[in-house]
């Protein structure tokens, strides 16, 4: 087994063989009272079908899960399988944050210093570096090769100013290998990097397309062979761990081999897959990677982000140095210590004060001596806000691990693909309103022409393997007119997924809050919308 399988799925591979019954809500209840993280829904606020309706913010209170005698309908939780594009809100963000604005109000500047026994956080000044070594536990890393900072994409030129430096002449590496439908902030983002550089992107952006016939998937032999093809003029290779539109999962340790064996740099965008999928990115051997923290990670719109630097590039070395003549070499850095003087020796990059060595940042020397690790690419000191809310995520993440939830994530999202393809032998009823209840045999051949239309009406494009897809299933619908009938459909009801345009939604059920009701009562109401745009686009 390699290590990406170890570590992306648990010891049991055996494929689900779902019962007869498996289409019922009855069947979802049982699987939701043998689920082992079920007590973690209670640790979330979710948003009631109120509350997404409500234009007062005093009187949207989310539903408690605790509260079973509340029977009003506006009262009851929405069905909420959109952690890929915004994670919920864990409870414990309320004390955390309290904590935060109370030592403020108590201690203003000092409280960059001050310590409270009854606060789960340290000092303002220590917050970066506590948060970043429990987030390592989730990226499979070393504590000092993460650094909580920034946000993704300025992250990502800040990390491709270090690792990318190309050969302006075209005759040495000045390529970028990336796939053709990348999140289009990284493809801005490495654009310009080619730009800022004097290069054409038409020439140096390689471009992955799907080689799937026609399809949206990529497979890890086509990758290779762009990588191959490029080998000798390719500088820095830059994939998804999972891509965003498709949800598919890249083999981010065979990848990441395959191209430095050939001299390549390798980085990865993690965005959909930190919090969603257990990842090594030490022992793979990744030389950086970016992420947010507001998808799978849960904490809050526009969070603070995070990097990894392996510890091969984060090394900060002295020597003395016996020439002061020297030139001096980009990244390094010369500095007199008790009268001898010093060389630095550390991988180029853009500096800021927060990245300086800890023990001298508030010496205002100016004279830069980089934290090893990821640490020495901060800039700025970061939000003490944001890194309230995230230490507060990260709290309820400590309650288990990434293997046990990506189990848990396997059966969810079986269990959701299992119930939209054919296979599953479901019949969930597509919908019939009154106008068209024509009764008796009528209504029976028309429930089951629809039934046939809604099954040719979508397709899944995540793929089907469980081992290439983390929480999220794409879900492609056509005619494309269909989705705009459909996502209000699912409003109404009180679903929220996302979508993105023309014709495709995408749906991620998340182990920490989602349940296997939740699954089965959106493909039931999925099935109904479709069932519904289905006649309105007939104009019926």
């Amino acid at each position: 087994m390699s290590s990406f399988q170890d570590a992306s799925r648990s010891s049991d591979t055996t494929p689900t063989r779902y019962p007869p019954d498996s289409v019922s809500l009855p069947f979802a209840r049982r699987k939701d009272l043998e689920n082992p993280l079920r007590h973690f829904r209670s640790q979330f606020s979710i948003p009631t079908r109120g509350s997404l309706t409500r234009t007062n913010l005093e009187s949207s209170i989310t539903h408690n899960p605790d509260d079973s005698n509340n029977n009003n309908n506006e009262d009851e939780p929405c069905i909420y399988l959109c952690g890929n594009s915004l994670g919920l809100k864990p409870k414990c963000v309320d004390e955390y944050l309290q904590a935060h604005l109370s030592t403020w109000s108590a201690k203003g500047v000092t409280g960059h210093f001050s310590t409270f026994s009854d606060s789960p956080l340290p000092p303002f000044v220590e917050l970066d570096r506590v948060a970043a070594s429990e987030m390592a536990k989730l990226v499979g890393a070393n504590p000092d090769e993460v650094a909580v900072m920034g946000s993704l994409t300025s992250n990502l030129h800040l990390l491709m100013a270090s690792f990318y430096r190309p050969a302006r002449n075209r005759k040495g590496r000045y390529k970028i290998i990336l796939e053709g439908k990348a999140f289009p902030s990284d493809h801005y983002a490495i654009e310009s990097q080619i730009q800022h550089w004097g290069l054409d992107p038409e020439e140096a952006m390689v471009l992955i397309e799907p080689d799937d016939g026609g399809g949206v998937l990529i497979s890890t032999q086509h990758i290779y062979d762009v990588i191959d093809h490029h080998a000798e003029t390719t500088a820095l290779l830059l994939l998804p761990g999972v891509q965003f539109y498709t949800g598919q999962y890249f083999d981010i340790p065979n990848i990441t081999t395959y191209a430095q064996q050939r001299g390549i740099i390798v980085g990865w965008d993690l965005a959909h897959t930190v919090g969603n999928l257990p990842i090594r990115l030490h022992d793979w051997e990744v030389d950086f990677a970016v992420w947010c923290n507001y998808k799978y990670v849960n904490a809050g719109p526009g969070v603070i982000g995070g990097v990894f630097i392996h510890e091969k590039h984060g090394r900060v070395e002295t020597e003395k140095d016996n020439n002061e003549n020297d030139t001096q070499e980009e990244g390094d850095d010369k500095l007199k210590r008790n009268g001898v003087m010093e060389k630095i020796k550390y991988r180029p990059r853009l500096t800021g004060w927060w990245g300086t060595d800890r023990s001298t940042r508030f010496d205002m020397s100016n004279h830069f001596i980089p934290i090893p690790g990821a640490a020495g690419y901060q800039l700025s000191n970061p939000s003490a806000t944001d890194l309230a809310v995230l230490m507060a995520s990260l709290s309820v993440f400590n309650q288990t691990d990434m293997t046990t939830l990506r189990k848990q994530s396997m059966e969810l999202t079986g269990y959701l693909y299992h119930l939209l393809t054919p296979s599953s032998g479901g019949q969930l009823d597509p919908g019939m309103d009154g106008d068209h209840d024509t009764g008796g045999k009528d209504r029976e051949e028309e429930k089951k022409r629809i039934e046939e239309r809604i099954k040719d009406s979508f397709e899944i494009l995540t793929p089907s393997s469980p081992m290439e897809r983390g929480a999220q299933l794409s879900i492609k619908v056509h005619p494309p007119a269909l989705l705009p009938i459909i996502m209000r459909e699912l409003s109404e009801r009180g679903i929220i997924v996302d979508h993105r345009n023309p014709d495709v939604i995408r749906v991620s059920p998340v182990p920490l809050y989602n349940s296997f009701e939740d699954v089965w009562r959106f493909v039931m109401e999925f099935k109904e919308a479709v069932g519904r745009g289905l006649r309105e686009v007939d104009g019926r």
